[in-house]
């Protein structure tokens, strides 16, 4: 009885050279997971960030025209008495006009304007703020 030894045909047809391992995809995948959870999370979100945001614009403009125009102190002054999330806002003025714009970048936008025997009003909301 003759043995033979069993031989590997793939090693004889496979040269080190031309062997090239399969990517690893499961990087790419969790990334992408990982993504996705990101972009529906700001989705989710928005609506409710967007609300509390007009809120604060609405808020950070009224009480700065009132600290501008009726209490007579400068902008940065009255900045710092906004505290919490109402901090946040920017605050621009235009002394032509006697109103102050408070906005949160890329959220919300508003501007109360002083009237004499009204005090600081609020523009009207068009919905596109």
């Amino acid at each position: 009885m003759v043995r033979r030894a069993m031989t590997n045909t793939n090693r004889d047809t496979v040269s080190p050279q031309t062997f090239q391992p399969r990517p690893r995809r499961w990087p790419h995948l969790l990334a992408l997971v990982l993504v996705l959870a990101v972009v529906a999370g700001l989705v989710w979100g928005w609506g409710p960030a967007r609300r509390y945001g007009v809120t604060g614009a609405s808020y950070g403009a009224r009480v700065a025209c009132s600290c501008r125009y009726l209490g007579g102190r400068s902008l940065n002054d009255c900045h710092k008495d906004m505290e919490g999330a109402v901090a946040w806002v920017s605050l621009s003025e235009d002394p032509a006009a006697h109103s102050v714009t408070a906005s949160y970048p890329l959220v919300a936008s508003q501007t109360a304007t002083f009237h004499e025997g009204w005090g600081c009003q609020l523009s009207p909301w068009t919905g596109s703020h």
